[in-house]
């Protein structure tokens, strides 16, 4: 079993060696695991349950005050499933796994899929919200009132350098609150089959109920029997570009997974100037690129 995970592309991050320490804990994690699918499961899982990470807990806050997570996972059969929007959901990862596996759909969103994750055993009404990002929501005084009300407010707080390059607010302003670090993901290879997946609690001050690129299928993760991506970064651009399916589509011209993630790196820049990252994993090696201060990975082999 090969695995490489990633724990988000974005501003340099607190605590790096600290956030290594568990990187190198997840991949070790998957690739103990007995088939790819368990491994990125297991290895996202890890990266959820740490507050250092923008997935599960500690995840980004939302403009209504809440934390809602997202996750999607794919095998190189093409079976998906994908779950989002989930307030109270740590392991939004395991819930996507539900949806591949007991469902015919292939993406369950809201209160419902909180409801599929607790008939299925996957816990829910977890707190989410840490100390640091309920101090850092209440401080830009968020106001209350309808969507419309709550545009304005956000314009120069959404996702401010959570998984951007910069420190910029959505319209290009200085964002005011620290970055969030990071959506997560991981890719699995066993010699036969691949999965990818990847788990997020998306960006700082969306609008409530807003779904970035994580839980589409070909932007925030994908995966063919030529090898698997995760992304992670500005997530509209990248829902935009479906990056993880470009970095796949390569993969399968030949190209090898080192290549692979810088080519999809470099296109994406070209068309959205936009920050992201991604790792991709083939039939022999594991990639990663990003056009970020920083992305953190990890890989680790099974024998």
């Amino acid at each position: 079993m090969r695995v490489i995970v990633h724990g988000g592309a974005g501003s340099t991050p607190d605590e790096p060696e600290e956030r290594q320490a568990v990187l190198d804990e997840a991949a070790a994690v998957g690739a103990s695991s007995p088939e790819p699918l368990d491994a990125v499961e297991a290895a996202v899982r890890v990266l959820e349950s740490d507050e250092r990470f923008n997935a599960g807990v500690g995840g980004a806050v939302q403009a209504d005050g809440i934390v809602r997570t997202d996750a999607g996972v794919m095998r190189s059969d093409r079976e998906v499933g994908a779950a989002c929007s989930m307030p109270g959901v740590e392991h939004a990862v395991s819930v996507a796994r539900v949806v591949l596996e007991a469902t015919p759909h292939v993406l369950v969103s809201g209160v419902h899929a909180v409801d599929l994750a607790a008939d299925f055993g996957v816990g829910t009404e977890t707190d989410l919200l840490t100390a640091d990002k309920r101090e850092s929501y209440e401080s830009e005084s968020p106001p209350d009132g309808s969507p419309r009300d709550q545009l304005a407010w956000l314009e120069s707080r959404f996702g401010g350098g959570d998984d951007q390059a910069g420190e910029r607010g959505g319209d290009g302003s200085d964002a005011t609150q620290a970055p969030d670090h990071d959506t997560v993901g991981a890719v699995a290879a066993d010699g036969e089959t691949f999965a990818a997946a990847t788990s997020t609690g998306g960006r700082s001050y969306a609008l409530a109920g807003r779904v970035g690129d994580v839980p589409q299928v070909g932007s925030g993760f994908y995966c063919t029997s030529a090898g698997g991506a995760s992304a992670t970064g500005a997530g509209e651009d990248i829902a935009r570009v479906t990056l993880s399916r470009r970095a796949v589509d390569l993969l399968e011209e030949g190209i090898g997974a080192q290549e692979a993630a810088d080519r999809a790196i470099e296109e994406f820049e070209e068309l959205t100037g936009s920050g992201a990252g991604i790792i991709v994993l083939d039939d022999s090696a594991a990639g990663s690129a990003f056009n970020t201060d920083g992305m953190q990975t990890s890989v680790a082999v099974d024998r």
